[in-house]
């Protein structure tokens, strides 16, 4: 038997596993994509502070979307991690 089918006969016989693997996925994209956007916003702010006012409004819109955007995914993953990982245990 080929290693890949018994790896896939494996997860066939556990499922939990499957999930659980699925949920650390989505979890560790979702950390990721908060900590990047923390680090950038707090980038963004420092660029900021040096531009003049005029140039920094329309920066300033631009980049709270994109943040929005990325916690809104980020949190995505981490709320789709957490109810995998809730599924995971009625197997």
């Amino acid at each position: 038997m080929f290693p890949l089918q018994a790896a896939w006969l494996y997860y066939l016989e556990n499922p939990a596993l499957v999930l659980n693997a699925l949920a650390l996925f989505f979890a560790v994209n979702g950390s990721w994509l908060w900590i990047a956007t923390q680090l950038r916003s707090s980038l963004g702010r420092q660029r900021l502070a040096t531009l003049p006012p005029s140039e920094s409004d329309l920066g300033q819109h631009r980049d709270q979307r994109i943040n929005r955007l990325f916690y809104s995914v980020g949190g995505l993953c981490l709320g789709l991690a957490t109810v995998l990982t809730l599924t995971s245990t009625q197997f």
